[in-house]
């Protein structure tokens, strides 16, 4: 498999319908300008479906690839290593926030197991058992995956983004649900932008102290060393400093480009993700959407390099694509409003107007001539 390959599949959004869209934006009656950016994101949606007007969203999905990362035995994570199988039951038992938000707006979740270190009896019944290996290598020493297991998770996310597709999914939430996932994350944005790890290495999701972030410092440096050799060939950009959910991740976005199915990013992972298959496919972030903005360097840092402005500004660290699903609603506003809101009632044409015939005064009576008096 050579990722290179997408850059030939991956079309932009449609440029005509947008053009159409921005002259139909003209003629509502709210001026241009007054929705802000909601004007831009009704017409990146139109032109991501190829309609005019935008319709609807009216199926959307949040698809969560849950895996563990070895360098998480590091203690670089406020979460015990291993851990992330817990994620995935607060998710599915309903107790997460993202639980919470999306049964709330109603939007299904679907969580792949990419790459969990746990056994699968503690997992619920409702996750995609996919996996492709139990957790990732410790990326600070050894690769995370062997070629062909990073080959088998980026046609595992690619087969995810088929199917969503085909069942009539018409935008997706992407998450992830990892442990160890952001130091992972922070290598892959710091060797692609060419960057220090202390410029790329934050908190994480939980949050962790001064020690623990020196400690993933150093792993982010370790790992680097080691990731930079193999920046010309993605594939094996992956198996050495990603993860089996990681990979996953990349073939999804990869492949929803290619189907031309809208997603929304949430955090570091999927920004890291993002300019990885950026990397490979330079039209595939016309795709995407940046959910929201968390603080994370490395996250801001691969959302300038492609030119993705967040939606959001909320500081949400909690992973688990709660970030990217609260910006839903806005996409879903800005195609309402697209959609429904009325055009301005066509002025009159002044040009055309009927000129008024000039008043006549009644003739003078002509007395005197024969017949005056009488009428004959």
């Amino acid at each position: 498999m050579n990722l290179d390959d997408f850059s030939d599949l991956i079309e932009r959004p449609d440029g005509a319908v947008r053009r159409d869209a921005e002259e139909r934006r003209e003629r509502l009656a709210v001026p241009p300008g007054a929705l802000g950016r909601l004007d831009e994101l009704g017409e990146w949606l139109t032109a991501a479906q190829g309609a005019v007007p935008v319709r609807p969203v009216e199926r959307p999905r949040v698809v969560l690839f849950a895996g563990d990362h070895g360098v998480a035995s590091l203690d670089v994570s406020g979460r015990p290593a291993g851990g992330a199988y817990a994620l995935v039951r607060g998710v599915l038992d309903g107790a997460s926030p993202l639980a919470v938000l999306a049964r709330r707006m109603d939007v299904p979740v679907r969580v792949v197991d990419a790459g969990l270190d746990c056994d699968p009896g503690l997992l619920p019944d409702d996750v995609v058992r996919r996996r492709v290996r139990r957790g990732s290598g410790r990326i600070d020493v050894e690769d995370a995956l062997t070629p062909e297991q990073a080959e088998e998770a980026v046609r595992l996310g690619m087969a995810v983004a088929d199917e969503e597709a085909d069942s009539g999914t018409d935008l997706v939430v992407l998450g992830d649900l990892s442990v160890g996932g952001t130091t992972a994350a922070a290598v892959l944005v710091a060797a692609l932008c060419g960057t220090d790890a202390s410029v790329v290495t934050g908190r994480g999701g939980a949050g962790i102290d001064d020690l623990a972030w020196m400690r993933k410092c150093a792993a982010v440096r370790d790992a680097l060393r080691r990731a930079r050799p193999v920046l010309g060939d993605q594939l094996e950009l992956l198996a050495a400093a990603g993860g089996a959910d990681l990979a996953a991740v990349t073939g999804f976005l990869l492949q929803s480009a290619v189907r031309r199915m809208p997603v929304i990013l949430d955090g570091v992972v999927s920004a890291a993700c993002a300019l990885v298959a950026q990397r490979a496919a330079f039209r595939a972030p016309d795709w995407w959407l940046a959910g929201q903005l968390t603080g994370e360097p490395a996250q801001q840092k691969a959302l300038d390099r492609m030119a993705l402005e967040p939606l959001l500004d909320q500081k949400v660290t909690v992973g688990e694509g709660v970030g990217a699903l609260l910006a839903l609603p806005l996409v879903r506003a800005a195609a309402a409003f697209a959609a429904e809101l009325p055009e301005r009632a066509p002025e009159p044409d002044l040009s055309q107007a009927a000129e008024p015939e000039p008043s006549r005064e009644p003739e003078p009576s002509r007395g005197g001539e024969p017949g005056a008096a009488d009428g004959v």
